[in-house]
């Protein structure tokens, strides 16, 4: 007696079955993996954002706005330096039109919140730091319009590039909301504070670390690029950075303003790019330009490495440290002492001078 092989049973998930062959439906796990990532690793961010408000005063930060010299240079650096670079390095290279349009909008985009966390362990004013971050998210409102319809205008018409003003909101929401509380944890509890930002400042730099392994992970497939747009990643934070340290010190900013301002000039918001990347234009356009945003973001972490690691090498064999750092109001401060020390030095030999008369 013969036994005949039992009839195999169609899967659950599978559309179409004819005996042994299947259809199944395409796979949405990056998909999916990207959403659940892009979650968390948002509330990460607030909660990073939230000891590094830790480190901000309410006072002093009043005091950039109300004296916003240093918030008026990085706006000239952020929408003045970087745009201009962008269509500079994109007609040198002589790329296609949608790769010089991503690379323009990547250097009209306003600061990231990277630029706070490497603001600490750069010993930078992160005051200034996070009223820059919060000014240049709100200006970009109107800047960004403004700066692509000049740059763009060489490789496309007027209207076609969307600006996703909602995550502009989001993004500027999710940097106030939690730098708040941890301002108001500063002010309550300050013991507190100093342990929630030992650990926040660790977090953070892990973070952008992740950030950029992840977005290289998911999309795998975009990095076949040409060459020249591999160079120009490469080289652009550099130029940012650097144009901005050069910008402010040329201006008379101390030094320790003068690498906030390089960090909030080079440091972009890669994520609004590919934002705007993927609302403006076709999948087929999307795969020769949506590299670039990650090949920026990992380059920009790569000079902020090396910047950290070359600082607290600097620390360690020197001996510089914040200490030597000044807010506004500290600044003003030293000033009038140094005005009254003068003063009364000069009544002091007045009186000495009608003594001996």
């Amino acid at each position: 007696m013969s036994l005949g092989a039992e009839p195999l049973s169609c899967p659950a998930h599978a559309t179409v079955c004819s005996g042994a062959d299947c259809v199944y439906p395409a796979s949405n796990f990056n998909a999916v993996l990207s959403v659940v990532l892009s979650t968390v690793l948002t509330v990460m961010l607030a909660m990073v954002m939230f000891s590094m408000g830790c480190t901000v005063d309410a006072h002093k930060l009043w005091g950039h706005i109300r004296r916003p010299w240093g918030i008026f240079i990085g706006f000239l650096c952020q929408f003045g330096i970087m745009p201009f670079t962008a269509f500079a390095l994109a007609l040198a290279f002589n790329v296609l039109p949608v790769q010089a349009i991503v690379i323009v909008i990547m250097g009209c985009c306003p600061g990231g919140s990277g630029s706070n966390i490497i603001c600490y362990w750069l010993d930078g004013d992160m005051d200034l730091s996070i009223s820059m971050t919060a000014c240049s998210s709100i200006l970009a409102m109107g800047m960004m319009p403004l700066c692509l319809l000049i740059y763009t205008a060489t490789w496309t018409s007027a209207g076609t590039i969307q600006i996703p003003y909602d995550s502009i909101g989001i993004t500027l929401a999710a940097l106030l909301i939690p730098i708040g509380f941890g301002m108001y944890v500063k002010r309550r509890w300050p013991e507190k504070a100093k342990k929630i930002l030992k650990i926040g400042s660790f977090a953070g730099f892990a973070l952008i670390i992740i950030i950029a392994v992840v977005g290289g992970v998911l999309y795998q497939s975009s990095w076949t690029i040409a060459p020249s747009l591999w160079i120009i990643g490469t080289i652009y934070p550099f130029i940012g950075f650097g144009l901005g340290f050069l910008m402010a010190r040329f201006v008379g900013q101390p030094w320790h303003r003068c690498r906030t301002i390089a960090l909030e000039t080079g440091f972009q918001n890669s994520q609004l790019c590919s934002t705007i990347v993927q609302l403006s234009f076709s999948p087929e356009e999307l795969e020769v330009m949506f590299a670039f945003p990650l090949i920026y973001s990992i380059f920009q972490l790569v000079v902020a490495v090396l910047f950290v690691g070359g600082y607290r090498l600097y620390r360690r064999k020197c001996g510089g440290g914040p200490g030597q750092r000044l807010s506004l109001e500290d600044g003003e401060a030293q000033k009038e002492k140094h005005l009254q020390a003068g003063n009364t030095a000069l009544d002091s030999g007045d009186v000495f001078k009608k003594t001996q008369l």
